[in-house]
């Protein structure tokens, strides 16, 4: 029995240590292919690389960020999308979240929205502790030359072929509204829609997207042997982490890069590519 109990102190031990010391900063790139529907040739191909949930704090080393930054500008994107929680809480570290991603440029553009975090909402009863937060992370982001979509479609060209790009503001801000921004759209044209929570697959109604690339929910940070996703409520449980399919489009749910609390377990920060090819 002390032999079992030793044993099993020290696995679980093990595994706390490289939570807390390995994985949290052990970055990885993982790379996916998005069929797409009636894709045209000139869109065949088109790399987008998806960053999330920066969570830019006191708790997390610029070393670190950097890192995940010079991990996605070396995948040579056309295209760079980044979906919310730049900053971790407050009006403190706006500016130094701005410059870094404010390193990055993509042929096609670098496109923003904004996170429960950044909106300072913890949850679904969107009450705001600063209620200006968002404009202030707008802004900065914008003085970086970085698009913020907030509740607004844009049409890109590549080779003249249409792409829409669609932000949407976060689901608990209380200001997500797909019918305004997506009102307009040919449903010819092949749509990425960038929005903050994973859930909000659950109002886009009839309208046309192929891809949504979302974050919010860190993959629960934490995967536990014989538990799971122990941080996640069960609703968010159902869209936790990785690819979907959502009748004939695609869900992504990035990890993130960073964290509120130092901790993941199998559940490590990622920088995604998605490739798009004809369906």
């Amino acid at each position: 029995m002390q032999v079992r109990i030793a044993r099993w102190l020290g696995v679980h031990w093990a595994r706390v240590s490289y939570g807390r010391h390995v994985e949290p900063t052990w970055l990885e790139r993982t790379h996916h292919s998005i069929p797409v529907p009636d894709l045209s040739p000139s869109l065949q191909g088109l790399r987008i690389v998806h960053l999330t949930d920066i969570h830019c704090g006191s708790h997390i080393t610029d070393e670190f960020l950097d890192e995940a930054i010079e991990l996605a500008q070396a995948q040579n994107p056309d295209l760079i999308a980044i979906t919310g929680d730049f900053v971790h809480k407050g009006y403190k570290h706006v500016e130094r979240a701005a410059r870094l991603v404010g390193r990055l440029s993509a042929p096609m553009g670098v496109f923003a929205v904004l996170g429960n975090h950044d909106f300072s909402v913890r949850n679904a009863l969107g009450i705001r502790r600063y209620p200006a937060l968002h404009r202030a992370i707008a802004d900065a982001l914008t003085a970086q030359g970085i698009r913020v979509l907030r509740n607004e479609t844009l049409t890109l060209e590549r080779e003249g072929a249409p792409l829409n790009l669609c932000g949407l503001d976060d689901l608990w801000s209380r200001e997500c509204d797909p019918d305004r921004a997506m009102q307009s759209l040919s449903p010819d044209v092949p749509c990425v829609v960038l929005a903050h929570n994973p859930l909000t697959v659950d109002i886009m109604k009839s309208h046309r997207w192929d891809l949504m690339l979302s974050g919010h929910t860190h993959g629960g940070q934490v995967d536990w042997p014989g538990l799971g996703r122990v941080v996640l409520g069960r609703n968010a449980k159902r869209l936790a982490a990785g690819l979907y399919q959502i009748r004939s489009s695609s869900l992504y749910v990035n990890r993130g890069v960073g964290y509120g609390f130092r901790f993941r377990f199998q559940v490590r920060p990622e920088v995604a590519v998605l490739t798009l090819n004809r369906a």
